[in-house]
């Protein structure tokens, strides 16, 4: 009897858009007419989604990818001997040397696109596990020593030292205390965190664990927004296995589900929702980190924060230090999307400039046009020329810029886009996400499409120029939270770096 051949099909939520659980079925088809033996294993991505579904085979010499594979290549795939590797205008070879992954320096994503999210033994195998020994013997005081020496921030977008956060809820006095992870990653652009969750969410739930360890939580939850329906799936299988596995002895976890609200994303707003609440931002001071759910000290983090801190003590503090630009340490998984022709998941050491990325790593515009303009940082984030390209990824470097690095997200427009009506869509965006608790916000939004409105019509734009530039000062100055904050980013950049959008006749 022929032995059994190991073939990978992702189930990441871009592949299943793509049609791989038909493309599964068609495998295991033509194997059993062929009397081919085939084990299917529903993997996560690469994060090559040009690529996608990226089918791989598990040969004697290893794993051998081809993509993108649709439902109607299957038969040939086969006649081509893909079982044994065989050559096929869709095959690249081994995935992890591909130019594209093969420039990639993985801590966070080390797993993903290689194990069975839901396989014990693979994470196990892989290094998972390691993270939490290393937490469990070194002990907490040591364990927040290490994160905070590795030079870890927050990967939600605003850059707080991770160490620094779980310090203060450790020295926090409080019978009971939380961890919460924001998994609510509703920024256009971004998909590390829902990546994350549907190829290795055990790594996510080691990490929590770890952060419990650490501060003295025994209660953790994971709030994820209700866009994601196969992350939510892979989360709760992964509960029960890390359940099983002793892995949620020390600080069990549940998951919640959002209900679509973008502010929830605001680690206050979410704490509301958590506790049952409307979703609307609370005033700081008091800090999360000091009276945060059920007025009880909670550590929220991010996913790709939590999920990379059993790496990080695996490999030493001192190498995740070594690596970065300036005071942004470690690498940051960059998500490239929009018209660009290599979109996405590219984890890198902070220092690369942007247009490196854009230009090199995702290989300029799909459509093949000029880029015109970068916006990084979600629909919040300021939009970069060209002549801005040279700038370093990094947290500092981007503020000088008056810019946002935010969660990593980047999306490219090339030169058929309106940027003045792309400013009025983040006066719109605004508008329809606002929690409506503070008036800049609420009000302002709706005050802001009505000038851009006007100046698009070409009415008296000099003067509604001068008054939109004023209204951003006030929901930059005014706003509660960075909602209403950060929106003069993208419009202001918008007028700022492509006025002759804005000089309608």
């Amino acid at each position: 009897m022929p032995s059994m051949t190991r073939i990978y099909v992702p189930a990441d939520s871009a592949a299943l858009a793509l049609d791989a659980d038909a493309l599964s079925a068609a495998i295991v088809a033509e194997a059993g007419r062929l009397g081919t033996p085939v084990e299917i294993v529903r993997n996560g991505s690469h994060g090559m989604h040009w690529l996608e579904p990226l089918v791989e085979v598990q040969t004697a010499t290893g794993r051998v990818g081809y993509g993108p594979v649709t439902v109607a290549d299957v038969p040939g795939l086969f006649a081509a001997g893909w079982i044994e590797g065989g050559s096929h205008a869709l095959r690249i070879g081994d995935p992890l040397q591909h130019p594209f992954m093969a420039r990639q320096t993985r801590w966070t994503f080390v797993r993903c696109g290689i194990i069975d999210p839901l396989s014990w033994d693979d994470f196990v195998a892989q290094g998972g596990g390691q993270g939490l020994a290393r937490a469990r013997a070194l002990g907490a005081t040591a364990t927040i020593a290490a994160v905070t020496a590795s030079g870890l921030r927050g990967r939600g977008g605003a850059g707080f030292p991770a160490g620094i956060k779980w310090r203060t809820v450790q020295e926090t006095a409080g019978e009971l205390k939380y961890v919460v992870c924001n998994a609510d990653e509703g920024d256009s652009g971004t998909f590390a965190d829902r990546m994350l969750m549907e190829g290795d969410p055990l790594a996510l739930l080691e990490g929590m664990v770890i952060c419990g360890l650490s501060v003295g939580a025994r209660k953790g939850f994971i709030y994820i927004r209700s866009e994601y329906p196969r992350a939510i799936e892979v989360l709760e299988h992964a509960l029960v296995i890390a359940r099983a596995q002793g892995l949620l002895a020390d600080c069990d976890i549940e998951l919640r589900v959002g209900a679509g609200s973008y502010v929830c994303g605001e680690e206050t707003a979410l704490l509301e929702s958590l506790e049952g609440k409307r979703g609307q931002v609370r005033a700081k001071p008091p800090l999360p980190a000091h009276k945060g759910l059920f007025g009880r000290p909670t550590v929220v983090n991010n996913v790709l924060t939590l999920a990379t801190v059993p790496e990080v003590l695996v490999r030493g503090a001192e190498a995740y230090a070594a690596l970065g630009y300036g005071r942004s340490r470690g690498t940051l998984p960059f998500q490239l999307a929009g018209n660009i022709r290599f979109g996405g998941l590219f984890e890198a050491p902070f220092g690369m400039d942007l247009g490196e990325l854009v230009d090199q790593i995702g290989g300029g515009t799909a459509t093949g046009r000029p880029v015109r303009a970068v916006q990084t940082g979600g629909p919040l984030g300021a939009y970069f020329p060209r002549e801005l390209f040279d700038t370093v990824l990094d947290y500092e470097a981007f503020a000088a810029r008056d810019g946002l690095l935010g969660h990593g997200g980047i999306v490219v427009f090339d030169d058929t886009v309106d940027m003045a009506r792309q400013a009025r869509f983040a006066m719109e965006f605004c508008a329809a996400e606002s929690c409506g608790k503070c008036t800049p916000c609420r009000v302002g939004s709706v005050r802001g499409m009505e000038v851009i409105d006007k100046i698009l019509k070409g009415h008296e734009v000099a003067a509604n120029l001068a008054l939109l530039e004023d209204l951003c000062n006030t929901l930059k100055l005014g706003s509660l939270c960075a909602l209403g904050g950060f929106v003069p980013y993208p419009v202001m950049s918008a007028v700022r770096h492509f006025p002759q959008d804005f000089q309608r006749q």
